[in-house]
């Protein structure tokens, strides 16, 4: 089951979508194992996060709020590199699941 489906959790990424330009809208993901699909005003869209792993909000929500900043300290270690290309996948799982 997608957690993303909680209207919650969605407002949050929606939240912090609105810094990005380039977004025209969120929701949760269609595609199998996916949390969020982010739609672009050039008409792409990009399906982010796996679904069988949790993100910083799910971390905050189950382990508290200390476990979910090292886990997100961590994770922005491991994939800072991915995170450059503006438009990727990495990108906006990096800024917005993280």
């Amino acid at each position: 089951m997608n957690p993303y489906n909680n209207k919650k959790l969605l407002a949050i990424i929606k939240r912090k979508a609105k810094k990005y330009k380039e977004i025209d809208k969120i929701a949760p993901s269609t595609r199998k194992n996916k949390k969020i699909d982010v739609f672009l005003k050039n008409g792409k869209k990009i399906s982010i996060g796996d679904s069988r792993y949790k993100d910083f909000q799910l971390y905050k929500i189950s382990k508290g709020l200390t476990f979910a900043k090292n886990r997100r300290r961590l994770y922005r270690i491991r994939h800072k590199k991915n995170a450059e290309k503006k438009g990727s996948p990495a990108f906006y799982a990096y800024h917005l699941l993280w």
